[in-house]
């Protein structure tokens, strides 16, 4: 376990090789995790952030660069560093944070915009202030807050056609993670229409866990499957064992499973002693 609470904001890209980081902040602990996709033919166009805001305040990222279009990376590591200064000037300022958010996500969205070559990412943030959290979803990158007992508190709805399917009970989310359209985005940072889902405030419960994920996760494992391993026990040996079975299903043949080698994003956040 970590002793001392980080003071700057972490940023990991896995840029060549999984990496992985496990700090105190925010008055709890989170584990960050990057590694670009196990079949080597793509530069990683993930980008995760872990961006304290205070000694009992944090936010946290996850931006995935639109694989089909040019320069992911570019945009999803663009669109991070603009939220981390905007947040910067924000706290100086002693802003409001969802209002230093919301500033801060126009800003990435301007950013990615200015880079003028059609590059675009995904942006999932969740902020803890306190023991309250709130989440921010730009795209399919996804966001959870489980109790112990494995009780959904917190499920952010993917921006895509499968996601508005299983929100609107069209499909479940066994038949979306199969469905032909899983790949299908319908909003990112990056473009002139760009819109931004904020969640209600969420009061977090002693050994709540909140995740967030890139879709190298979510489209590999069921959501069921990632709540059974991060609800309780050591964060660490959460984050492994849903890791493990994310690379085991990219690297897997079974016609029963999904498995989509991708560029893998995750950030885990437990806050065990709340008052």
């Amino acid at each position: 376990m970590p002793e001392t609470p980080i003071i700057d904001p972490l940023v990991l890209d896995g840029a060549t090789a999984p990496d992985r980081h496990h700090v105190l902040v925010a008055g709890g602990e989170s584990v960050a995790f990057c590694a670009p996709s196990p079949d080597g033919n793509s530069e990683n166009q993930d980008s995760v952030a872990i961006i304290p805001y205070g000694p009992q305040a944090a936010v946290f990222v996850v931006a995935d660069g639109a694989g089909g279009l040019p320069a992911g990376r570019l945009a999803s590591q663009t669109a991070v560093h603009a939220l981390i200064a905007q947040l910067n000037q924000a706290s100086e300022r002693t802003i409001m944070l969802r209002t230093a958010i919301l500033d801060g996500i126009e800003a990435a969205n301007a950013a990615v915009l200015s880079l003028a070559n059609g590059a675009a990412t995904t942006f999932t943030v969740i902020t803890i202030e306190g023991v309250t959290a709130r989440a921010y979803q730009v795209g399919d990158s996804e966001a959870i807050i489980v109790g112990q007992r494995g009780v959904i508190r917190l499920q952010t709805v993917s921006h895509s056609p499968t996601g508005l399917a299983v929100e609107a009970g069209f499909l479940d989310q066994r038949e979306a993670l199969h469905h032909e359209d899983r790949h299908l985005v319908s909003n990112f940072l990056g473009t002139a229409n760009m819109r931004i889902d904020i969640g209600t405030e969420i009061r977090l419960r002693p050994r709540d866990t909140v995740i967030l994920a890139s879709d190298g996760l979510m489209d590999n494992v069921h959501t069921t499957e990632i709540i059974e391993r991060v609800r309780k026990g050591p964060l660490p040996k959460a984050a492994d064992a849903v890791i493990a079975l994310a690379r085991r299903r990219m690297n897997g043949t079974a016609v029963e499973q999904p498995s989509k080698p991708d560029d893998l994003s995750l950030i885990l956040f437990r806050k065990p002693n709340q008052a």
